[in-house]
């Protein structure tokens, strides 16, 4: 069947909820494996595991009712490893680079923030600061549109522009936040998002970040920010060294099947 993991936590973690549900249909009941000075937060691995919404929820709540009794190393949703064996050699054997990481992480919450451009707003700022753009379009208004061709150089100016505005905009929100955070993590790049930084945050510290997010967003209309937090510490588990032996902090455990926070 296998043994899923949800966490790595110290073995003087405050207890969790003994009816505390995981993943799976029906839901498997959440145990501890400790071993040492640590201990593993999981349960019966279903026989086929995919990431829907329910399993992903379930996933997200073990690890918020861990996180409020102290520090948790999260994993990433479809850890799984062959049997509790396999677990606890794990943490006996990585157990100084884990007790490392939970006091890193003590105390802390990751916030991750996604930006976006609001297209007409980006655009009356471009075609306000640049002249040549500025011109060019007057000058293709006034010929009733303009030809095919200075219509595509017209785009191609305007999509420079934008691409160049998204990095610059981009680098604006990583000097603003990145002063407040203990760490920050890049995310990876999709279609929609100019940014999608992690931010790693002193819990004592986390108004002031969220006051800080307000005061960019503000400062800069043009941009559309979502924040999601606080979040268990998923972008920053894995130490240089833990990423240098067998994959990361979760591939250490066996097979995974992505972040349930995107």
């Amino acid at each position: 069947m296998g043994t899923y993991v949800y966490g790595i936590i110290r073995a003087s973690h405050s207890p969790l909820r003994q009816d505390l549900d995981g993943i799976g249909d029906p839901p498997r009941p959440v145990r501890i494996l400790r071993q040492g000075e640590l201990a593993a937060i999981v349960s019966d691995a279903p026989e086929e595991l995919r990431p829907k919404r329910r399993d992903l929820l379930a996933h997200q709540q073990v690890l918020d009712e861990a996180g409020a009794g102290g520090v948790v190393l999260p994993m990433r949703f479809g850890s799984t490893s062959p049997d509790d064996d396999t677990v606890t050699t794990v943490l006996a054997e990585r157990a100084q680079d884990f007790l490392e990481r939970l006091q890193t992480l003590d105390g802390t919450a990751e916030y991750n923030v996604k930006a976006s451009h609001d297209e007409e707003a980006v655009l009356r700022l471009i075609v306000a600061d640049r002249d040549d753009i500025r011109s060019l379009t007057v000058a293709n208004r006034e010929a009733g549109g303009g030809t095919q061709e200075q219509k595509m150089q017209l785009g191609e100016m305007i999509a420079a522009a934008v691409q160049e505005r998204e990095a610059t905009d981009a680098e604006l929100l990583h000097q603003a936040l990145a002063p407040l955070a203990t760490q920050v993590s890049a995310g990876p790049q999709s279609t929609g998002w100019l940014a999608n930084l992690s931010f790693l945050v002193d819990r004592r510290a986390a108004e002031q970040f969220l006051t800080a997010v307000d005061e960019f967003r503000r400062q800069h209309p043009h941009l559309e920010l979502r924040v999601n937090g606080p979040l268990p510490p998923y972008s920053f588990v894995d130490t240089h060294a833990s990423q240098q032996a067998e994959g990361g902090t979760a591939e250490a455990f066996g097979t995974t099947a992505g972040r349930p926070n995107g």
